[in-house]
């Protein structure tokens, strides 16, 4: 397969879009079949390789990389595809840094990330409108069921915590991530965390986060947030929700269990878009990520749904529990 391919003239309406995927075929198939509806002119495609200690992967892996490899518009395309297996963070950290040797600018979709199509211009808009405002780090496309009213009226607005489940992002975005997050020792003892937008339990969860990040035992987002967040840069989050996550079933990295954050469903952006008047971080948004990570995530979240795998039964649980905790 070559590294690279060419075809008649490319679309300008999409962003180059960076289409990570591993071993899930019938994921990768719904989510590619909303990129090729979209039809950007450049596809860079990351895959790691087959585990060699998992009999199926092999097939699946090929299975994957053959509904990626069918493309029938004209586009630009890229390929980074491993033959050994590299690990979740290592593949993805090293395919982002890979792209963006090739572009200045792209989204980024996992292969269970769903978008609604308007995501796509909306990227395009905006990366066009901040890129040149250091402080605006990426734009995400989830934004976590946030309650409309959070927006003020606007089409987005502006918060420190960094969703990736579908995003956009820039070159010079990019190059503040260290996978190995050697500033880490610094900012913890410091005191400098006691400056971020969040309470002492979220504190918490991003501390123990980022130090199993420094030890090597995450994958690749949390040094992306802590990159974003330990130096006060500013996530786009949009007015509706854009993607969907998928990925929340057993055969998953990290959401092996469903939650309340799974399969979020998805609205269309409404264009023109209202663009907030100042580039500023919103309170509001940022105590709704606050609550829906530590109230969907974390140890404590992945034990209470082991002992009880019903996503029911658990949100019967949480509703006779709440109470009596306020």
């Amino acid at each position: 397969m070559p590294a690279s391919e060419q075809a008649g003239a490319v679309s300008t309406d999409c962003p180059a879009i960076v289409f990570i995927v591993f071993n899930r075929p019938d994921l990768t198939k719904r989510v590619f079949d909303v990129v090729r509806g979209v039809r950007p002119r450049q596809l860079l495609l990351i895959a790691d390789g087959p585990r060699d200690w998992k009999p199926d992967d092999a097939a699946l892996c090929q299975a994957t990389r053959d509904i990626v490899d069918d493309i029938d518009w004209p586009c630009e395309v890229l390929r980074k595809y491993e033959d050994k297996n590299l690990g979740c963070g290592p593949a993805v950290s090293s395919g982002i840094d890979w792209a963006f040797e090739h572009v200045s600018e792209a989204v980024i979709l996992e292969d269970d990330c769903l978008t609604d199509p308007s995501f796509f211009p909306f990227c395009a808009e905006l990366l066009d409108r901040y890129r040149d405002d250091g402080r605006v780090m990426q734009i995400a496309g989830s934004n976590l069921a946030a309650p409309t009213e959070a927006y003020m009226g606007y089409s987005y607005s502006f918060n420190e915590f960094a969703p990736v489940w579908g995003w956009a992002t820039w070159r010079e975005s990019w190059a503040r991530y260290d996978f190995a997050m050697s500033t880490w020792p610094q900012f913890r003892d410091s005191g400098l965390m006691a400056g971020l937008p969040a309470g002492r339990r979220w504190q918490a969860t991003m501390r123990r986060d980022w130090e199993r990040a420094y030890r090597g035992e995450a994958t690749w987002d949390h040094q992306w947030q802590y990159a974003v967040m330990s130096g006060h840069g500013l996530s786009v989050s949009p007015s509706v929700n854009l993607v969907a996550n998928l990925g929340f079933r057993a055969d998953a990295t990290q959401t092996i269990l469903a939650g309340d954050l799974a399969e979020i469903p998805t609205s269309r952006m409404q264009f023109p878009l209202r663009h907030p008047p100042m580039v500023a971080e919103n309170p509001m948004l940022e105590r709704h990520f606050e609550h829906q990570m530590l109230e969907h995530t974390g140890v404590g979240v992945e034990v209470l749904r082991k002992l009880l795998p019903s996503h029911r039964a658990r949100r019967i649980l949480k509703g006779i529990l709440r109470p009596a905790r306020t």
